[in-house]
């Protein structure tokens, strides 16, 4: 499938709920679940010929959009090398999706567990949760087809996770930020690896396009959810969410990004280009700020750009112009 046909899919997934009250759009997205959705075993032929693994294959080369890629180490290395880097590299991305999946449904049950009865949230959050779950499945197998023993996230993400799962019941607000500071990075790399035109294994192309087309309306959801609970939003919850949603985004963002110090160990990436790649160098920095379009799209449809937050936002680096629409590709910005 072309990258073109890959964001058909996301057309297809995403309906139209422009002007729509709140609950309806609920309505709609869960129609769209139930006649647009994904199997992690049905729709990837995983015992497909072409879907296996074999030595010496350049399409584990990393796509020039990773920020790794880009470095002269990686650029240096030989061909056998770059795609031993490769593999690990795009397999770990997978693992830690898988992990912040597992995040992510187990907040959402929390979320929903005193949930009063005839809610549109409730059908459609379990839709989604159903929907994660392939994606885990599809990841892990991913993972395991790949061959390579990678850990995912950094240690004390992995520690922090059960508890993170918490603040789906108690810290709701708070809770899908971190969805988003999870999906919105993820979506954006996957994104820019489709746009690329770059050849990449099915195994990669296809769970790729999976992702990205369901997650265009889980992503939508959390949009929308944050839209409407800020109606309620006092003048202090406001100004501590403006502080918080920063941090949040962009503490989440190099879990999924950067490599883990067992990452940095296994591949032997030297410091020196850890410290360019994330976030030094022009290239990376540039990247850094594109990845959060979207995101400060939505503070500012939230009204949590002020002062204070917007000074918060340019010390972490992501500062910058906000995408005018979902997904917008960065080379299309002014």
């Amino acid at each position: 499938m072309t990258a073109a046909a890959s964001f058909d899919y996301i057309a297809d997934t995403m309906p139209d709920t422009e002007g729509m009250e709140f609950q309806e759009k609920l309505q709609v997205l869960s129609e769209a679940s139930v006649h647009r959705h994904f199997d992690a075993f049905l729709d990837i032929a995983w015992d497909s010929p072409e879907f296996e693994v074999i030595e010496n294959d350049p399409r584990w080369v990393l796509p020039e959009v990773d920020a790794l890629a880009n470095t002269d180490w990686y650029k240096s290395l030989s061909l056998e090398r770059q795609m031993e880097v490769g593999k690990y590299r795009l397999a770990n991305i997978m693992k830690v999706g898988l992990q912040f999946e597992q995040v992510l449904n187990g907040g959402v049950m929390a979320h929903l567990i005193g949930m009063p009865n005839h809610r549109a949230e409730f059908r459609y959050a379990t839709h989604e949760v159903t929907e994660e779950c392939h994606h885990t499945q599809m990841f892990q197998e991913g993972v395991n087809r790949i061959g390579v023993d990678v850990k995912g996230g950094p240690k004390w993400f992995i520690a922090v996770a059960p508890f993170l799962c918490l603040a789906g019941r108690y810290l709701p607000n708070i809770f899908f930020i971190g969805i988003l500071a999870g999906e919105e990075p993820i979506d954006f790399l996957q994104k820019s690896v489709l746009r690329s035109g770059h050849e990449m294994h099915p195994i990669v192309e296809r769970v790729m396009q999976i992702h990205v087309a369901e997650e265009a309306r889980h992503i939508g959801f959390a949009h929308t959810y944050l839209i409407e609970r800020s109606k309620d939003w006092s003048k202090l919850q406001r100004f501590a969410i403006s502080l918080a949603y920063p941090v949040v985004m962009r503490t989440l963002c190099d879990v999924i990004a950067k490599p883990t110090r067992r990452m940095q160990k296994d591949l032997d990436i030297p410091k020196s280009v850890m410290r360019e790649v994330y976030w030094r160098s022009p290239e990376a920095s540039k990247m850094l700020r594109d990845t959060f379009g979207d995101i400060r799209m939505l503070a500012d449809e939230l009204h949590l750009m002020n002062p204070v937050s917007r000074q918060l936002w340019r010390a972490l680096g992501i500062a910058g112009r906000s995408s005018r629409f979902r997904s917008e590709p960065k080379s299309a910005a002014v």
